[in-house]
């Protein structure tokens, strides 16, 4: 299970972003983020904000594993990525889903 700020620091790195990008785009100093990344400080909520904007990540990615809904979050992960796909990809993944489905009932 990841921490609030290992989050931040794996959404930054997957950005490839260092984390003096990440503080100058949200205002904050480098050191701050680097307490962040290592759980040494908790951001207010406007700071969770502008770092959740700043990595382009959705609060839920960010709370993911701190929040007891992790199934619903990341069935709207799963949504949002079968919704990129070709219409005839979709269909065959919600075929497969319906007759998992049918099966667990």
């Amino acid at each position: 299970m990841c921490t609030l700020g290992h989050r931040i620091q794996i959404n930054r790195e997957r950005r490839g972003m260092k984390q003096e990008e990440l503080a100058e785009q949200t205002d904050l100093s480098t050191n701050y983020i680097s307490a962040l990344e290592r759980d040494a400080k908790k951001p207010s909520l406007d700071t969770f904000i502008r770092i959740a904007n700043a990595l382009g990540v959705s609060s839920d990615e960010l709370l993911k594993d701190s929040l007891d809904v992790q199934f619903d979050i990341r069935s709207t992960e799963l949504g949002q990525r079968i919704s990129a796909l070709k219409p005839r990809e979709k269909e065959r993944i919600l075929d497969v889903v319906a007759v998992m489905v049918k099966h667990a009932q």
